[in-house]
């Protein structure tokens, strides 16, 4: 793995350089730009930038009519804030009128730490990704953030980006981002370890620990969840006897359930899941949660050696 890097502060940067490209680009935040690090872009475009305080519903609102009048429209708050309270201004403001607004979300999942259940957004995933129009992306390390965003840029419409609070090791070895495509990042045999965010990380961890047993998963990267990339994960199906599934999320409704769904509909495999099950979050350092809930690298070798033991 690479530098511990903050994905925000790469936002932040990215932000900044699009706005002296392109003037049409406008910025909002909800009293949080210091964590989001839309304080980059509004320290060299104050007149660019608003701050929209503690009013997130308002925030969208305000976001779609910017769009409606031509403005490229970045938004960002706290996940949990920026999907389960301005649900309803995100789906029939933002989505239904397919304005072109990008939510970029900081502090999302578990990792978010001691500000415990209420700050903790696990499904935030599962509310957009069931959003018509919306596209949604995880990225696994810093330098995807930053082509998540270009790439949301050069798309019409709206989007949701999900960032998480801590710092996270570039990956070494990355393909080429491209929107609506997942890619193998270690090729192996029986079984796939399927990824998104930090837990790409954990996956690469969980192989390196395998490997000394003689087991050698494929590792995937899923960053775009929706968009989902149907055909990898056929692909991969042909070759392998299971899949397991692993993000810093609900169990239902996001990355696993993208993967239940294309096998179910095209080529049926046995899958296990890593991530939260139906339960909300706690305070506790990063590290003590994702032990406690079971997203680390022991969980999914553990997940690994059931399947390849699981006869029909």
């Amino acid at each position: 793995m690479g530098e511990l890097v903050y994905a925000r502060d790469v936002y932040g940067h990215t932000l900044v350089e699009l706005g002296k490209k392109d003037e049409r680009i406008v910025v909002l935040d909800a009293d949080l730009s210091s964590s989001t690090r839309t304080s980059f872009f509004a320290k060299e475009f104050p007149q660019r930038f608003l701050n929209l305080g503690v009013a997130e519903q308002n925030m969208m609102a305000t976001a779609a009519g910017l769009a409606a009048c031509g403005k490229i429209v970045f938004v960002s708050t706290f996940s949990m804030f920026a999907t389960a309270r301005a649900l309803d201004q995100v789906r029939n403001t933002i989505a239904y009128n397919n304005f072109n607004v990008k939510i970029v979300a900081t502090h999302g999942g578990l990792t978010v730490g001691e500000d415990g259940a209420s700050h903790q957004a696990l499904e935030d995933v599962a509310f957009m990704r069931s959003i018509p129009n919306m596209r949604v992306i995880v990225p696994a390390d810093a330098p995807e953030a930053k082509e998540a965003v270009l790439a949301a840029y050069r798309e019409e419409g709206p989007f949701y980006i999900r960032l998480g609070r801590s710092k996270v090791a570039s990956l070494e070895k990355r393909e080429k981002f491209e929107l609506g495509k997942g890619y193998i990042l270690a090729a192996g045999e029986d079984i796939a370890i399927v990824a998104c965010g930090i837990m790409v990380k954990e996956a690469l961890l969980a192989r390196q620990m395998l490997s000394a047993e003689g087991i050698t998963p494929y590792v995937i990267n899923i960053h775009t969840v929706k968009p989902f990339d149907k055909d990898l994960i056929v692909e991969v199906a042909k070759k392998v006897k299971g899949f397991v599934v692993c993000e810093e999320h609900s169990v239902t409704g996001g990355l696993g359930s993208s993967v239940a769904e294309a096998l179910a509909d095209l080529l049926p495999r046995p899958l296990r899941r890593i991530g939260v099950r139906d339960k909300f979050g706690q305070s506790g350092s990063p590290a003590q949660l994702l032990e406690a809930y079971g997203l680390k690298a022991n969980n999914i070798s553990e997940a690994v050696r059931s399947l390849l033991k699981w006869k029909v």
